[in-house]
């Protein structure tokens, strides 16, 4: 690495999302000034998005923060997690980073940036992690305290600009709604939440045949959002008729639902995975209640997305594609393609010929073939996968179990080796101070 030119300060990288700025922030800051131009790699939304939640400010905004911070020369857009694309760029003589990075998702990233700047001989400089503050602990804390109809809204949009492949969860009530959002795995977490009309009737007891209308549909959404901050997708079956369809916008809308989904069928709702038969709405019917669907909306953030059931219906791929064309002709925002079949094969064809004529997002439902892996999906390019009623069906069984176990033994004792202690409980509900 060429030295700096006299009287040119050394070049210090220091990569941040600044979605929250807390003393730890001004701390790492205060630390690369002392060593020469600060330059800020600022993560893009889909550089977060990838390895944690979507950040609560958009990339222009938190730019705009970050440019206004004492001792940083410039900001420039770092896309991936990994340093090693602007560090080439760049060749900085220092990089500083906190020294809570030496383990957990950035311990690979760290590594390729010592790789990296050894190649020029810069030095990676990792003053102390300041203790008892977080980023993330404070992103947690901001959404215990809720969110708002617009911002939750906002969100599914922002989700499919940032991230390849949005991940959804059914919840029919609050308590699936909290299960839902706080589950993590291997870095992973749901993105958004699906009201589904198999579940929300189940749970009453009720078999899938639209027995719970528009009105309990606004109860069920408002009990979830008063525990939960995720974006939600509402499950529309067929819409309704055509003129109540734009009054079932407007209510979810206003609610802060984030999109509608209806499915092009007509007659008495059955559920498509069933083998009674089902008759498929006419392309230009199902064109115009869409049509008065978009026509009734407010703002700009709300979804509607058409649900072709060609496949399910024997149809053929042909009317599928047919439909999908007409149906974002029409003003659709999106399309959910559903198969009951084994395989993913078909949905993976129509993937393919839908991204050659359609860049908005397309939906899938892998209930009946969930073999398939989300790389899989996301990379035929499906933007949404919804797990669509897997927290209701693991519930049944194992209350049958406690149930059953309960009137086998005639005591508790047994059964209790397979529940939630009560104090787990009551930790997912801390009470309010």
């Amino acid at each position: 690495m060429a030295p700096p030119m006299a009287g040119e300060k050394p070049l210090v990288y220091v990569g941040m999302v600044a979605d929250i700025l807390h003393h730890g922030h001004i701390h790492i800051l205060e630390v690369a000034r002392g060593l020469g131009e600060v330059v800020v790699g600022l993560l893009t939304d889909e550089a977060v998005a990838d390895y944690k939640r979507l950040p609560l400010l958009s990339y222009e905004q938190r730019k705009r923060v970050v440019e206004g911070l004492n001792g940083v020369a410039r900001v420039v857009p770092q896309r991936t997690l990994d340093y090693v694309e602007n560090l080439e760029a760049l060749r900085p003589s220092y990089v500083v980073h906190g020294d809570d990075w030496k383990e957990g998702v950035q311990r690979e990233t760290r590594r390729r940036v010592i790789e990296a700047l050894a190649r020029w001989g810069g030095e990676l400089v990792e003053p102390p992690y300041t203790a008892d503050i977080s980023s993330t602990r404070l992103v947690a804390g901001y959404f215990k305290n809720g969110t708002t109809p617009q911002m939750r809204m906002r969100r599914l949009g922002r989700l499919l600009a940032a991230k390849p492949l949005v991940r959804v969860i059914e919840a029919h009530n609050g308590l699936t709604g909290v299960v839902a959002e706080s589950a993590r795995a291997g870095g992973r977490e749901f993105d958004a939440l699906w009201l589904s009309s198999l579940t929300r009737s189940a749970a009453r007891g009720r078999a899938d045949v639209g027995y719970v209308d528009a009105t309990a549909v606004a109860g069920i959404v408002n009990e979830i959002f008063e525990v939960t901050t995720r974006p939600m997708l509402v499950d529309g079956d067929d819409g309704g008729l055509r003129e109540h369809f734009p009054l079932l916008v407007r209510t979810l809308e206003r609610l802060g639902v984030s999109a509608v989904v209806i499915e092009d069928k007509v007659g008495s709702k059955r559920n498509s995975l069933l083998g009674a038969p089902q008759q498929q709405d006419s392309i230009e019917a199902f064109s115009r209640k869409i049509e008065a669907g978009k026509r009734a909306q407010v703002t700009d953030d709300f979804f509607v997305f058409a649900r072709i059931e060609s496949l399910v219906l024997g149809r053929g791929m042909d009317d599928a594609v047919e439909r999908a064309r007409a149906y974002l002709g029409a003003g659709a925002d999106g399309i959910l393609i559903h198969s009951k079949s084994a395989s993913p094969a078909e949905v993976l064809e129509f993937a393919a010929r839908y991204r050659s004529f359609a860049g908005q997002p397309l939906a899938v439902v892998p209930t009946t073939y969930g073999a398939v892996r989300e790389d899989e999906l996301r990379a035929a390019g499906v933007n949404i996968v919804i797990y669509a009623n897997h927290l209701l069906r693991a519930a049944i069984p194992a209350m049958v179990r406690a149930a059953e176990g309960l009137l086998r033994d005639g005591r508790g004792l047994e059964t209790e080796e397979s529940l939630l202690p009560v104090r787990d409980l009551l930790a997912l509900f801390p009470a309010e101070e």
